[in-house]
């Protein structure tokens, strides 16, 4: 470890290791690849504190996401401060000019925090921002028509910057004679707040920053002078004649400024991003041209690997610790949502730009919890826009050669400062086809993707008999290109002829060729095993989604006992494989009815030798659980376990002493079925975190509530099997019809899955 250089060492995080001693936000280099930047730090120093920022800088998923979630221990007042202290002539610069920046939105505490967000998030909902989506096409179409013939443009000029801005001042009532006073100041926000300008350059910025808060301000009299208008700042203002103990006059004066700022660069960042992301990934580009349904999914594929708000910050209001670190009360924390979007931890292949991601949504690039960006949807639907514009008009369009991407450096926000891109105009599609121009989307929404449009077209390469009602399908790319990359105990979707169901992958992880599972066929099941074994053949062409890993393997233990029953096996094998090719000390047993429907057994026996212990039934050889766990295994050793219902029961039965996270496991199918209102009853469900409340109906779910009010909840299987749309319960108990929390977990009611669990009682409070 280094030597610290700070006076008082632990409250600043001392002693610190040499990696974080030299760390700079202000590098080059964390602007050109963020998350690359921080890759050293998500493997080896997840939380570490940086003397040069005086910040903790946090950069795993679940980290990041544990302090976004608690605005009590981990409060945003410091969200606006600026990073780089000023000096004296700089206060006097914004002295003169009256600056007066308090508390916004963004950096305001509970309990005025909540109260006021309440009253102003109406006109943030989706049915209602899907109404500036004409204004957003049709400003798009005239700026390419300025251009679309001349073969070369630089698309910040052109578009990016122009546009998102024309759009937010629309949205918050600015008027277009007004806008032109607007369009020079909002960067230098950005910069005034998040950067490390010399001297010289803090009082070129000052002025500018002051100018912009004087052209607010007279922007925001003449509203307040005519308060009947529309857009967002009327609406604050006849809340503030209403209210104003909840939205006082300072708190506009403000949010005038600070929106139009956070709307503008953050949305025109965003777009820069992703066109600049998905022309160096030639081949996602050419998916979409290809199937523009998938765009609102490379939206948020981009948000991730891409975003335009790559870190943002909170400071401790009390001693806590963050990914095992104590920090001190008053510490300030860098949250690093650019690398916590990269963690392989949450993420399979992060390192890849997937448009067929289905957990892409889940990225932190908006925040999360009560502060999540409410103008999420908003720089959503312009981006949407944005890319099937120009997929559709100049889909052979290409990164200009030979162009460095610059960035300004600052700790918070990335977008390159041009983008220039080529294509030749002869083959605009347009030219062939004028219609094109003008071509009118279907059924336009405004929000994440939808869950059935996520799914990418796999070929049938082989179908595999693995013994009696056992079909293993060998799946690859129809072009020959590489299939995801997956990590053991993944799962994906199969799709055909209206089936959706879920499949562990049992191939090699490794594999890039191909994919492959196993299906065991139910005869008297709902139909889409016997689909998928019986009506699918070589050759056929179906829909794949994934690969998502809810199962993850524990790599960091001492020992691990695999157990398998039945079609169990499949995730478990990868699991095996993996251990066996890290060298680890590992067990698998294996437990069928008899030898003719066990799958994969000539691979086993062959990869994995004196590990494996069978079980067969028919040959007296049923597994005896409790003799294998007739003392408590070792605190380094992890069961892993996936099979029929029985045999999971009696292991968490067993399991009741043993210390949490020692055994997982995976069901294979759920019981639950759908919605019966006649036997279900409606509950309260309160967000502890945003303080509203909703009514859930008889006849809807939890996750259907919370998302036609916009707020995100990460969701797949809708089964309660697979543990994506896990809340925490505050307060109340739940019904919980899951399949996997265990016995004692459900006992304690600390978390439930909002896709089929509801309340046992009239009311439950989930932290949203």
């Amino acid at each position: 470890m280094a030597q610290c250089p700070m006076d008082r060492l632990q409250s600043s995080g001392c002693p610190v290791s040499a990696r974080a001693l030299s760390f700079d936000a202000f590098d080059p280099a964390y602007q050109q690849n963020p998350a690359e930047f921080l890759r050293w730090a998500r493997e080896q120093e997840p939380v570490f504190y940086s003397p040069q920022l005086r910040h903790w800088v946090i950069t795993r998923y679940e980290d990041v996401k544990t302090v976004f979630r608690d605005n009590i221990l981990f409060s945003p007042a410091n969200v606006l401060d600026k990073i780089t202290p000023s000096t004296s002539e700089v206060n006097a610069i914004l002295a003169r000019y009256g600056f007066a920046m308090k508390r916004t939105m963004v950096n305001e505490d509970e309990p005025e925090h909540m109260p006021r967000r309440r009253l102003l998030m109406d006109a943030f909902m989706p049915e209602r921002l899907v109404h500036y989506e004409p204004m957003v096409r049709g400003l798009t179409r005239d700026a390419m028509d300025k251009f679309v013939t001349t073969g070369r443009a630089d698309l910040v000029k052109e578009v990016f910057h122009e546009i998102p801005l024309i759009v937010a001042l629309k949205f918050l009532g600015v008027r277009d004679e007004d806008a032109a006073q607007l369009k020079q100041f909002a960067a230098a926000h950005v910069l005034n707040t998040w950067g490390r300008p010399s001297p010289q350059e803090q009082v070129e910025i000052a002025e500018t920053v002051g100018k912009f808060w004087q052209a607010a301000q007279r922007i925001l009299d003449r509203m307040m002078a005519h308060p009947d208008g529309q857009g967002w700042m009327y609406d604050s203002i006849r809340q503030h004649r209403l209210r104003p103990d909840v939205v006082p006059e300072s708190y506009l004066r403000s949010m005038m400024m600070a929106i139009l700022a956070a709307a503008h660069e953050t949305t025109s960042n965003a777009s820069t991003n992703a066109f600049m992301t998905l022309l160096r990934e030639r081949s996602a580009w050419e998916t979409l041209c290809r199937n523009p349904a998938l765009i609102p999914n490379a939206v948020e594929e981009c948000l991730r690997v891409a975003g335009s708000a790559i870190a943002w910050r909170r400071v401790t209001t009390a001693d806590a610790v963050v990914g095992g670190m104590a920090i001190p009360k008053g510490s300030q924390l860098l949250l690093m949502q650019a690398s916590a979007n990269a963690d392989p931890r949450h993420f399979e292949n992060p390192d890849e730009l997937d448009v067929y991601r289905d957990s892409a949504a889940e990225h932190l690039t908006f925040g999360y919890g009560a502060h999540q960006c409410m103008g999420k949807n908003l720089g959503r639907m312009q981006m949407r826009v944005f890319i099937e514009e120009f997929v559709r008009r100049l889909p052979h369009m290409h990164l200009a050669p030979g162009q460095r991407f610059e960035f300004r450096p600052n700790t918070s926000f990335r977008g390159p400062l041009a983008l220039w891109v080529e294509w030749n105009p002869a083959l605009n599609p347009e030219a062939r086809d004028p219609r094109l121009k003008c071509s009118e989307p279907e059924d336009f929404y405004v929000g994440p993707p939808p869950r059935d449009s996520i799914a990418r077209e796999v070929v049938v390469d082989r179908k595999v008999d693995e013994g009696e009602g056992l079909v293993r399908l060998v799946l690859m790319d129809p072009d020959g290109g590489p299939v995801p990359a997956w990590s053991a105990g993944a799962h994906v979707d199969l799709i055909s002829a209206g089936f959706r169901r879920k499949y562990s992958l049992c191939g090699r992880a490794g594999e890039r060729s191909r994919l492959e599972v196993v299906i065991q066929r139910e005869a008297q099941g709902r139909g889409g095993s016997r689909h998928f074994c019986d009506v699918v053949q070589p050759g056929a062409r179906i829909r794949l989604a994934g690969p998502r890993n809810t199962f993850v393997l524990d790599e960091s233990a001492r020992h691990w006992v695999l157990i398998a029953g039945g079609i169990g096996i499949t995730p478990i094998v990868a699991m095996a494989d993996r251990l066996a090719e890290l060298g680890k000390s590992y067990e698998l047993h294996y437990a069928g009815r008899q030898r003719s429907r066990m799958a994969l057994l000539p691979r086993l026996l062959e990869h994995h030798g004196q590990r494996l212990h069978m079980h067969v039934g028919e040959e007296g050889g049923r597994i005896d659980l409790r003799g294998m766990f007739a003392h408590q295994p070792d605190a380094t050793t992890r069961v892993y376990a996936c099979g029929p219902e029985r045999l999971l029961t009696e292991l968490e039965s067993l399991a009741q002493t043993w210390p949490q996270g020692m055994l997982r496991f995976e069901h294979f199918h759920a019981d639950a079925a759908a919605l019966d209102p006649s036997k279900e009853h409606a509950f309260h469900v309160e967000l502890s975190d945003s303080k509203l409340s909703f009514v859930v109906p008889a006849d809807q779910s939890l996750i259907q509530v919370l998302h036609a009010r916009g707020i995100d909840v990460p969701w797949d299987c809708g089964e309660g099997l697979c543990g994506t749309c896990e809340v925490t319960i505050v307060d109340g108990q739940a019904d919980h019809r899951d399949k996997v929390l265990s016995r004692v977990e459900r006992s304690e009611h600390r978390r439930m899955m909002a896709c089929c669990s509801r309340a046992a009682g009239d009311r439950i409070v989930i932290a949203l």
